[in-house]
């Protein structure tokens, strides 16, 4: 049950208001800023407890936990925002072990100046996704820094979730012979948020391909339980993920150039930035790992889901002592797929 809204002298000046150390200093200030604005745009019942905790229900067996901050720049961004990126990206973390997401948390920190109305379209944003996902953001925080010393809003989140018995899913259980499956194209998210950042102007518009996947995991794991490894390759993207999956796994991989799938306007934008799309950020894509007799069913699921469209087979893993990620190039050759060293893109979520 709602409670009723405490009276404030004047509503929030959502038009042309812009954020101030009192919104984050605990009096009447804070008290109007999270009640017309972040209790508003989230309403649920948990959250309009106002505790500084929530309390819920929970099935007995394995939960698990995520934790991760969002610290894009740009904050908008074609095909998204910090915050339905901060929705998505945690929901993603605890579907990848294969789990049902129930709850997430919310942390803001907002720097001084920052405008009402910018974080007003974030926090309905990050509300849109949460009731897209289902998944409530149950719990939250507010701070606000001196200006000059943040970067207009961070956003630090937690998120659980319930694994289903029997699933056993962990970047240490992919095998030899194992198939490596990806769920779409690679490179979307992070030339998206650099051609903005850059003013790039393309003749085709990049989106984001940043999404919730929990969905699309349930389905894969409810006809397939044994799945060994699903993990989104956010940052690093596709190279470093299968590095440190080869890496806790003690294997070896082979992928094929030309079954990795890329837009043909990322892989130009990529060649016009000079970055490997293999190394860029994807927000809403997943790779899966899993027994060769599972692969075709596995891939059927995802191809007949909306976020799996574009989900392929790009190669398997195998014995390798050095736990080399390798690629069979286009022109027949093979070359190694290393870690990234350093960072190519940063601030990219």
């Amino acid at each position: 049950m709602t409670l009723p809204r405490r009276a404030h002298p004047r509503p929030l000046d959502i038009a042309s208001g812009r954020v101030d150390l009192t919104h984050g200093g605990g009096g009447r200030a804070m008290a109007q800023l999270v009640e017309e604005l972040f209790i508003a745009a989230f309403d649920n019942e948990a959250l309009n407890q106002r505790n500084d905790q929530a309390a819920f229900d929970v099935a007995g067996g394995r939960m698990v936990m995520t934790t991760d901050g969002y610290v894009i720049s740009p904050l908008f961004f074609p095909g998204g925002d910090i915050g339905s990126l901060a929705v998505h990206g945690t929901v993603n973390d605890v579907a990848m072990a294969g789990a049902r997401p129930i709850s997430l948390s919310a942390g803001f920190i907002i720097e001084e100046g920052f405008p009402l109305s910018d974080l007003k379209r974030i926090v309905e944003s990050m509300a849109k996704a949460s009731k897209e996902a289902g998944v409530p953001v149950v719990t939250g925080d507010t701070k606000v820094v001196e200006k000059g010393k943040g970067d207009g809003i961070f956003i630090t989140t937690a998120g659980i979730g319930m694994v289903p018995p029997g699933v056993e899913i962990s970047g240490d259980k992919a095998r030899s012979g194992d198939a490596i499956l990806v769920s779409g194209t690679m490179g979307d998210h992070g030339v998206a948020v650099m051609s903005q950042r850059e003013s790039l102007g393309f003749e085709t518009e990049i989106l984001s391909d940043s999404a919730a996947l929990h969905t699309m995991v349930a389905e894969m794991v409810a006809a397939v339980p044994g799945i060994r490894v699903l993990r989104d390759p956010t940052r690093g993207g596709l190279a470093a993920t299968l590095n440190e999956i080869a890496s806790q796994s003690g294997i070896g991989m082979l992928m094929e150039e030309a079954l990795v799938p890329v837009k043909p306007q990322v892989l130009g934008a990529c060649e016009l930035l000079g970055l490997d799309p293999l190394y860029v950020a994807n927000e809403g894509k997943l790779i899966c790992i899993c027994a060769e007799e599972d692969a075709a069913r596995l891939l059927d699921i995802m191809r007949a889901h909306p976020l799996g469209a574009d989900a392929a087979r790009i190669g398997a893993c195998r014995e390798d002592s050095h736990h080399f990620v390798q690629m069979k190039t286009r022109m027949g050759g093979n070359r190694v797929v290393d870690w990234l060293a350093g960072e190519q893109l940063p601030r990219i979520c």
